[in-house]
Parts: structure tokens; C-alpha cells; sequence
């Protein structure tokens, strides 16, 4: 019977295409033999690239990785339409691509720049009642899907090839670049579709290493737990912008206890981070104004 163990971290994973996020954490998750798991942002099955692994205690700050911005190279196809917006769908339009010059191409993307009203994919994860509305898709049902506000912060040409169109974008979160792709073509005036994705970065992970399920594989088979181990980053860089409240041994105590205390000086703050005296983290926590240490989200004692 395989024994899972308490381990906690982030796992910047590489995830490939062809499978599910939930299969890549699913996947990680058995190499690392983690009791606990969570992956904060899907990808779809035909996209790659950063998708966090929060093992332990890290699963308790992914819901803030999940709002976090992120950014993409994608590539579309003028022309087509597809039930799922990408290139795993079934045609459901062509049209002939007109003329686009820099500037038409350059007008259009910038229309869907800044906050808008999106409509995501009928094919996707959303839940209405409780099922995912890519399982309604498929069975036939009349899906309609709700709109939803986004942001994009970046939404650039990088190259054309014919027509397929590699773009740049730098979105917030619950915008779905297929919606982009889809909504370019209609203004466009001839469709489109994505048809590669790739998720570069998502705050507070600009910088770091991901590493693939091939290399943490041959990471275990040459070097066991131990070195891939060596390859998470603590829980505390994925809350790591937010700012930092350093407590002496009495004060960390106290919060573990679920006593509250006042620290009058430093005034309100919405959520910071609380540290014991070696930098690690204890807590989430809100100071209200009178000063008092709320405890929003708390943390186990490193072992």
C-alpha cells in the first residue's frame, strides 16, 4: 500500500499538451507521493506551460495564485470557426481572409484591449447547476453561456505567418484566450481560431524554472524524493507581493493559539503576510484599525 507524505510547496510544473491539468497534477502529484494536491489556473488539454502545483499547506494560498495575471504566446488561424474556439473543435465556418494591413490588425486588437465583457467558450470548465458546461456541449444541449467581465493588459502582434497570427497577451483572471482569438476573427471580419497556447509566467512567478513532467521523472528515477524536493519553492513565494508583518516568538504563540493581539502602530492593512523570527510564514492575516491581528488563514508549524 503506497504510503503519501505530508510534504508542502509549490511546483512550477511544465505542463504538456495532449493531457488535462488535472491529469498533469494528478501525474506530479504520484511522482512526489503527495497526500495532498491542487493546481491553481487549467490549462486545456491543447495549451502548455506554467501551471502552479501547490502540495500541503500550499494549497491553502492558491486561491490567490488564481487571480493573479498571467501572460501567453498564442497563435490563431484567420478563416475558421470552431465549436470550441480552438483547434480541437470541429469547423463550424470558413471564410476568406481579407486583406489586413498592420494597421487593421493593430485597430482590432486594440478593441479588445483594457476591460470588457466576455463570452467564454460553450466548451469549457464553467459550472452551471453544478456541471461543467463542456459536458452539456457535448451532450447536445442548448448552452448558453454567461458573460463575464475581464481585463487585458497586453494584446500585441508579434508575427504573421500567412494567416495564422502569433500573439502576446497579458490577461487577469477568468479571460479566456480562445475568447480572444474568437472574438479578433469576428472583427476581423473572416473568424478565427487559437491554435497553440502557451501560458509564459503567472505573478508572482515571472522569473523561476518550470520544470516537465520528463525531468521530474528522471529526477526521481536517478535521485529519489529527495532532489525533487529540492525543486519546489516554499509556500511562502506564492504570497510573497503581499506585505510582510514580522512577529517575535510571543506574538507567533499567541496567533497559533488563536489569540488576538493589537499592534497599534502600523494601522490597517487588508491582508499581509505574519512571519515568525526565521521568515516563515504563519499566517495570512489582516490588521483591522484599531490594529488587532485577525487571522484570515493559518499555516502549520515547519517541521
Amino acid at each position: 500500500m503506497k504510503v503519501y507524505r505530508n510534504i508542502s510547496g509549490i511546483l512550477l510544473l511544465d505542463k504538456p499538451a495532449g493531457i488535462s491539468s488535472n491529469r498533469a497534477l494528478q501525474l506530479a502529484k504520484r511522482l512526489y507521493g503527495a497526500a495532498k494536491a491542487g493546481h491553481t489556473g487549467s490549462l486545456d488539454p491543447l495549451a502548455t506551460g506554467l501551471l502552479p502545483i501547490c502540495f500541503g499547506e500550499a494549497t491553502k494560498v492558491a486561491s490567490y495564485l488564481l487571480g493573479s495575471r498571467k501572460a501567453y504566446a498564442a497563435a490563431c488561424r484567420l478563416g475558421t470557426t470552431t465549436t470550441t474556439d480552438d483547434a480541437e473543435g470541429e469547423i463550424v465556418q470558413a471564410r476568406s481572409v481579407p486583406e489586413l494591413d498592420a494597421a487593421a490588425i493593430e485597430s482590432a486588437l486594440a478593441g479588445l484591449r483594457g476591460h470588457s465583457v466576455q463570452i467564454p467558450p460553450a466548451y469549457s470548465a464553467i459550472k452551471q447547476g453544478g456541471v461543467a458546461l463542456y459536458k452539456r456541449a457535448r451532450r447536445g444541449e442548448d448552452v448558453q453561456v454567461p458573460p463575464r467581465e475581464v481585463e487585458v493588459h497586453r494584446l500585441e502582434l508579434e508575427s504573421r505567418d500567412g494567416d495564422v497570427l502569433h500573439l502576446r497577451v497579458e490577461c487577469g483572471s477568468g479571460t479566456y484566450v480562445r475568447s480572444l482569438a474568437r472574438d479578433l476573427g469576428e472583427r476581423l471580419g473572416c473568424g478565427a481560431h487559437l491554435t497553440a497556447l502557451r501560458r509564459e509566467w503567472v505573478e508572482p512567478f515571472r522569473e523561476q524554472v518550470m520544470h516537465t513532467l520528463d525531468e521530474l521523472e528522471s529526477v526521481f528515477a536517478t535521485a529519489g524524493t529527495v532532489a525533487l524536493d529540492r525543486l519546489l519553492l516554499p509556500v511562502e513565494a506564492g504570497v510573497g507581493a503581499l506585505p510582510a508583518l514580522p512577529l517575535d516568538a510571543e506574538q507567533v504563540r499567541r496567533l497559533r493559539h488563536g489569540q488576538r493581539f493589537a499592534l497599534p502602530d502600523l494601522g490597517p492593512m487588508p491582508l499581509g503576510r505574519a512571519l515568525d523570527g526565521q521568515g516563515r510564514l504563519v499566517a495570512l492575516v489582516r490588521l483591522d484599525p484599531d490594529g488587532t491581528v485577525v487571522v484570515v488563514r493559518g499555516f502549520a508549524a515547519a517541521e
